[in-house]
């Protein structure tokens, strides 16, 4: 059978309007609980994610949550997917970073972001222009900062602390979809991570490696539906489907000319989500199935929280999903106690 390796997405969208700031703490710890929970029921990886000046709500702080389920897990993987980092202070980035490394033992992979919107710059007051040289120079910041020395910084010696705990620094990956990304993650040596398969980019980049003397390799999430859990779909997509629909239509407003994003697809109706499959809605049996299917390693994400959906919904999406992920468990448990020796 292929490894199981499910994908907990949390981007938070889907904010309250209104006074009661109780609706958004709740989701908060939620999250957190969801992630306890995903350590201990067979998720291999969470993400976190970072967007800032969206009227539905995201995830505009990653690192800090990142951080809380760091506290919380013991084997998971925590992956910032994408951190935004040009938008950062590079040295307090290298030492939250190298932070939350230590809180996880080296549980937290870094996904470096360049970010594409002109309003998130302006709020953080950068230089959307400047961009890819900002991306550069925080790469490079980076890495020489969590080398554990003194180093030179804008002609003054500094020194960021903690060191980090992973060596020779914290798992970073350079995100992105152009080919720009590809060639910066090729010469700095660092892996790729497109935000989707792109067979174009993965060839450049492995050309790029070999040109710039570099060993890499590319990271890629093949698996890119989004799964909610329920055993009636049709009552959850005619209750649930507005929340996913929101969500969908936020993304897709970000879309750029000439990048074809998956999850980016223009969808007017509820009706139209759910024909084209980006998110899911699959009983414990049809997720069970589909896992127990694949022939190759398969990562589904499992999206419990889209859009502000109600809690209990969200939880009980997370315990159908531990339901077959059981199921998962004790057939290859079973499988393993027929295998002769």
């Amino acid at each position: 059978m292929a490894k199981i390796s499910p994908v907990l997405r949390l981007n938070m969208s889907g904010c309250r309007q209104g006074p009661d700031r109780s609706f958004e703490a709740d989701r908060y710890q939620a999250a957190i609980e969801m992630a306890e929970y995903a350590d201990k029921t067979g998720f291999a990886i969470v993400n976190v994610e970072e967007h800032h000046d969206v009227e539905i709500g995201w995830l505009g702080s990653p690192l800090p949550m990142a951080a809380a389920i760091a506290a919380t897990t013991k084997r998971l993987q925590i992956r910032g997917s994408a951190v935004l980092v040009t938008l950062y202070d590079p040295l307090r980035l290298a030492e939250d970073v190298a932070t939350i490394d230590m809180i996880s033992r080296g549980r937290f992979v870094l996904v470096a972001g360049q970010g594409y919107r002109p309003s998130e710059y302006h709020m953080m007051d950068r230089d959307f222009a400047a961009r890819g040289a900002t991306m550069d120079f925080v790469i490079e910041t980076l890495l020489t900062a969590w080398g554990g020395e003194p180093f030179d910084y804008r002609g003054q010696q500094v020194r960021i602390s903690p060191a980090p705990y992973t060596q020779p620094h914290p798992p970073i990956h350079i995100g992105g979809m152009s080919k720009a990304a590809v060639k910066r993650a090729a010469r700095f040596g660092l892996p790729f991570f497109p935000a989707q398969p792109n067979a174009e980019l993965e060839a450049l980049y492995l050309e790029a490696l070999q040109r710039n003397g570099k060993t890499g390799h590319v990271v890629i999430q093949r698996e890119m539906s989004l799964w909610f859990i329920d055993e009636d779909p049709d009552e959850a997509w005619a209750t649930l489907g507005p929340y996913f629909l929101k969500e969908s239509q936020q993304y897709s407003s970000w879309r750029r000319t000439g990048v074809d994003r998956i999850f980016a697809k223009t969808s007017e109706t509820v009706e139209d989500l759910r024909r084209q499959g980006v998110y899911e809605i699959l009983t414990t049996d049809q997720a069970f199935a589909r896992m127990r299917a694949a022939t190759a390693d398969y990562m589904p994400i499992v999206q419990p929280l889209t859009g502000g959906l109600p809690l209990d919904r969200a939880w009980r999406c997370m315990e159908l999903f531990g339901k077959a992920m059981r199921r998962v468990s004790e057939l290859k448990t079973a499988g393993a106690l027929k295998r002769p020796g």
